[in-house]
């Protein structure tokens, strides 16, 4: 008789193994009920935190100066200077790149993500209207080692009729 119960127990236990369709619904409707009760996750947006770049360029240097959106803190500051030792090159395209380079590095590693850049050339009543040579080079760099670019103006200090130029009532003569 001994073996008979083990027969019966082994009968019941594929019985509960094998699911029913009722079974299998039931368990689908739950899962279904479940996924609803659960939000969608939504992917978090990488938040883009912003600074200011400062680029003065001349025709003797490059300068790059990167601040928070108040321009109280400085974050970094990179001039041609700090990247060659020759005095001739410090405001080449060349230098420009490398110290965008450190730029990058250096917003990348205190979390900014995103610059205005606000492009000063000499100006005034004496200097050049134009930025040198290395503005350019900068900006591109910028954009190349992945630092999303804002707004870029153009604030380049403009005389008001303050000075009079030198050279006389008939300008220069040469």
């Amino acid at each position: 008789m001994a073996e008979v119960k083990k027969k019966e127990v082994k009968k019941e236990k594929i019985v509960e193994e094998a699911p029913t369709v009722d079974a299998i619904e039931e368990v689908v409707k739950e899962e279904l009920q479940e996924k609803k009760d659960l939000k969608p996750v939504k992917k978090e947006k990488s938040k883009e935190v912003w600074g200011i770049l400062h680029i003065y360029s001349s025709y003797n240097n490059t300068h790059l100066h990167v601040t928070d959106v108040t321009g109280s803190e400085t974050i970094v500051k990179v001039s041609g200077g700090m990247v060659t030792k020759s005095d001739r090159l410090k405001s080449t395209p060349n230098v420009a790149m490398a110290a965008a380079k450190q730029v990058s590095e250096a917003c990348h590693n205190s979390g900014v993500t995103s610059l205005y850049v606000k492009l000063r050339a000499v100006g005034g009543h004496n200097g050049p209207m134009t930025p040198g040579p290395g503005s350019q080079a900068a900006i591109k760099m910028l954009t190349r080692y992945g630092i999303k670019l804002g707004r870029i103006e153009d604030v380049t200090p403009i005389p008001h009729d303050s000075c009079r130029k030198k050279g006389g009532k008939r300008g220069r003569r040469v």
